[in-house]
């Protein structure tokens, strides 16, 4: 893990006594997030089958929270094993009762509505003028789904191989919980089924129970990922990051577009002529 202080698009985060990890607040609005954390965690964390932070206020002028170091680097073996865990640990967080955790500050169903909308909008205006035109109708017809999905069950909303961190091969814990909220359990299936190993997405869903309405939401967020990294880009003036952000979106657009058209030849029957039977699957790789 980087612990240079320059890590991090919310907060800065520094190693102390090589025990302990001391966040920084990069901007005024990012001051109530550390806080509500320092609130929710120590009730949450006993409840969550793996290792996740639980910071304590440690300094008000300015804010600096703390909590202790959680070993492991982000995750690189996508093993079935690790796919179980993370489907418990979803399964885990999201039967989280709703109602005791907001009261401690977990921002709740009309704020990720607006939140949404919001983002949404700006993705509207500033990023998909910048794709193909060939993408727009599939660009506009993904950023109208996402405000209907829905905001009942708590999430983490960040999760990705940068907040699942692993030692000797093993998963060791999950961090930053500066996003979470009343939102959409898809949101944090998206990186697992989508962007992971097939073994580790296979036990994700099998240890978590996904559903086909679960995966086809998971796969919307999944698509909308590279967006938020395009307005990062925009907002912090990098070019670098606004052009990885806008390939991502493209790249992503098409795959789902390409699987969608085989998906419907496989089910008319268009591969039955050109593919040796019993080797349908072949289609697939």
């Amino acid at each position: 893990m980087n612990f240079d202080g320059e890590n991090g698009w919310d907060s800065r985060a520094t190693l102390v006594d090589e025990r302990w990890v001391e966040r920084r607040p990069r901007r005024a609005e990012v001051e109530a997030q550390l806080v509500r954390e320092t609130r929710m965690m120590p009730w949450l964390a006993p409840r969550l089958p793996l290792a996740v932070p639980v910071p304590a206020v440690v300094g008000e002028a300015p804010l600096v929270v703390r909590h202790r170091l959680i070993r492991g680097e982000p995750i690189e073996d996508y093993t079935a094993e690790n796919g179980n865990a993370i489907g418990h640990f979803l399964r885990t967080l999201h039967d989280t009762p709703p109602a005791e955790i907001m009261a401690l500050g977990l921002p709740g169903a009309d704020h990720t509505h607006r939140e949404r909308n919001w983002a949404m909008d700006r993705c509207r205006r500033e990023v998909l003028p910048l794709l193909p035109d060939s993408l727009t109708a599939a660009a506009a017809a993904l950023l109208d789904r996402i405000p209907a999905f829905p905001a009942d069950t708590v999430v983490h909303a960040d999760l990705g191989p940068d907040h699942v961190l692993a030692e000797e091969g093993w998963i060791s814990g999950v961090i930053d919980f500066g996003d979470a909220h009343l939102g959409d359990p898809a949101i944090d299936l998206a990186w697992a089924l989508f962007d992971t190993s097939p073994e580790f997405a296979d036990a994700v869903a099998e240890t978590y129970g996904v559903t086909p309405e679960l995966r086809a939401r998971a796969e919307r967020w999944h698509q909308l990922g590279p967006w938020y990294e395009v307005l990062r880009g925009l907002d912090t003036e990098d070019p670098a990051m606004i052009r990885s952000g806008t390939a991502g979106v493209v790249e992503r657009l098409r795959s789902s577009a390409a699987a969608e058209r085989m998906t419907a030849r496989a089910q008319s029957g268009a591969y039955d002529d050109v593919i040796a039977p019993g080797r349908k699957g072949e289609a697939w790789r």
